[in-house]
């Protein structure tokens, strides 16, 4: 058992990260998701007291950017859909 969780622990791609996990994803998912500048996520997030520079934000953007645009890209409906 604990060698599962060594296993998770070391491919989980967050480590290093001194910044959870969680507010790396509300970070990158506000970026994709309304398409703002990395300095206005910067101080939509200064507001809510998570004070990081848009550097950081850039470069996780860089980082976990693809999956988000993909999940985001996956959820949208597509022309002629039907919505019910």
């Amino acid at each position: 058992m604990l060698h599962n969780l060594l296993m998770h622990a070391a491919a989980s791609p967050y480590r290093r990260h001194r910044i959870p996990a969680e507010i790396i994803n509300h970070f990158v998912w506000l970026y994709f998701r309304f398409a703002l500048s990395f300095r206005d996520v910067e101080e939509i997030m200064a507001m809510r007291g998570v004070a990081l520079t848009y550097e950081a934000i850039r470069e996780w953007c860089l980082k976990f950017g693809k999956t988000y645009a993909n999940k985001l890209r996956r959820q949208r409906p597509r022309p002629g859909d039907k919505c019910t």
